[in-house]
């Protein structure tokens, strides 16, 4: 297993019913766990404090997947940019921001599918692009950001550390950044020695990553945050992300 594996088209289509697919599209169980529905857009509406923030100018999406935060985040800013690995994906979210919509399928039980379109989020936004890029070799040129999100990525990297490092540089002093992990360190993407935590040497995932980030960050708050992918009718992946936001501390 690799990124790879994210540019299949079953997995595409698993990401757009998890990105835009309504509430009786991805669970059609009313005993199901209807609260880890909207996780794009809760990790952007949970995450992020406008209030708190010096500006509202600039945001980044890191790992956006097809884009459903990245056009909450454009809500809220005048500019956004959603960079993900994944060709596929960018090519999907770059459908959706120039035509509004994009028809995909979704499987219902064995080769059975079901065809809808998923539509761009209505209402007016700010200035968004999307395009292909490696969160460990991010371009340079990028700038400095208001708020910038990173959502499931961290677990997926072959040595999260070099996009830790590139922090400072990206989230502006008193901006905000929020991390969303379920900390399923495996293998086949991160070799443990890169890992941040999870094993008895490095202890909790939580703390790793705090010691990463300080001292050009302060924890402002930790909290769960329930996700649900359908893979078909009868068959879920529900997981629990640790949610977290910081707050670059100023210079000097």
């Amino acid at each position: 297993m690799s990124r790879d594996v994210y540019e299949s088209d079953e997995i595409l289509q698993q990401y757009l019913l998890f990105h835009y697919g309504k509430p009786e599209e991805q669970l059609p169980w009313s005993f199901g766990p209807a609260g880890a529905l909207d996780f794009p857009r809760r990790c952007v509406t949970e995450g992020f404090l406008p209030d708190r923030l010096p500006g509202r100018s600039r945001a980044l999406d890191i790992g956006c997947a097809v884009g459903a935060s990245s056009f909450a985040m454009a809500e809220i800013f005048g500019e956004t940019i959603g960079i993900d690995y994944s060709d596929t994906f960018i090519m999907a979210a770059r459908t959706l921001a120039r035509e509004g919509q994009i028809t995909y399928s979704f499987r219902e039980t064995g080769q059975l599918t079901k065809s809808i379109v998923a539509h761009r989020p209505e209402g007016p936004h700010g200035r968004i692009q999307f395009e292909q890029g490696d969160a460990e070799r991010l371009r340079t040129g990028l700038g400095s950001f208001d708020a910038v999100l990173a959502a499931n990525l961290l677990c997926r990297l072959a040595n999260p550390r070099n996009f830790l490092e590139r922090l400072v540089e990206l989230v502006r002093p008193g901006g905000q950044l929020v991390i969303t992990t379920p900390n399923t360190w495996l293998e086949s993407f991160t070799a443990p020695a890169y890992w941040l935590g999870g094993t008895p040497e490095t202890g909790e995932p939580l703390e790793a990553l705090t010691a990463e980030l300080d001292p050009h960050f302060e924890r402002d708050a930790v909290w769960d945050m329930p996700f649900l992918i359908r893979e078909h009718r009868r068959k879920y992946q529900w997981s629990v992300a640790q949610a977290s936001r910081w707050i670059r501390r100023s210079e000097g």
